[in-house]
């Protein structure tokens, strides 16, 4: 059976709602293009399960599956990208598009003219003192995108990674190899996001809740994917 054991510097049991649940981390190997990440799931998770589990997987790690964790050298900003980026403002969860290399994507991502219009909406932002309108603008594609920090792990440390494609279908087929429902999340120390689901009977504002503290951690414990179970 599992090591049912915290990340360093996190807590394995968390009260919801009046309710403790055990958010388990499950290390893997380092995920690549060659993966599945059902297979992933089901290889690594599976021996773990028990009825009435929810795994959740980090949509980092769905992403580098899906191909969508670009080399630093592939990418080639445009000019567009190289003038916007140094408008972005910087915040404590990371760098964001404050970067030519992750402006250009999310050019790519969304087009050219859904970022023009964000940056006149964060221009417009900035003279009545309100921030996010760039990326309320531009959209989840846009705001999802993480450039490169040395504290993650090789080789996607030099690597922008985009927002996972179809993140519910992948949750239904992560589910489907698991027997237990599914999410795919983006969590950090700040705050977190519900990407996709297997059905509606994840609550996202209970997954929220139950992975507020980022058990998973944020640097390099190499554990991708975790499950929530009641304590």
């Amino acid at each position: 059976m599992t090591d049912i054991s915290p990340n360093q510097d996190k807590k394995l049991i968390i009260e919801v709602d009046g309710i403790s649940y055990e958010r388990i981390p499950i290390k893997t190997h380092v995920v690549t293009p060659d993966d599945d990440i059902a297979d992933v799931a089901k290889k690594y998770a599976s021996p773990h399960i028990k009825e009435g589990d929810i795994i959740f997987v980090s949509e980092k790690c769905t992403a580098a599956s899906q191909k969508r964790a670009i080399p630093v050298e592939e990418i080639h900003p445009r000019k567009l990208a190289v003038t916007l980026s140094k408008y972005v403002t910087k915040t404590p969860i990371g760098i964001g598009l404050g970067m030519p290399v992750t402006m250009e994507m999310a050019i790519q991502e969304v087009g050219t003219p859904r970022i023009l219009l964000a940056a006149v909406a964060g221009a417009v932002g900035r003279v009545f003192r309100r921030k996010g309108w760039f990326y309320v603008v531009a959209g989840r594609k846009a705001a999802t995108i993480d450039g490169p920090a040395d504290y993650v792990i090789p080789p996607y440390n030099g690597c922008v990674v985009l927002s996972p494609a179809e993140p519910d279908k992948t949750a239904k087929s992560i589910s489907e190899k698991t027997g237990i429902e599914a999410c795919i999340v983006d969590i950090n120390d700040f705050n977190g996001e519900v990407m996709g689901r297997s059905s509606t009977k994840i609550d996202k504002t209970f997954i929220i809740k139950a992975l507020k503290d980022n058990p998973l951690g944020q640097t390099r414990q190499q554990t991708p994917m975790g499950l929530i179970r009641k304590a």
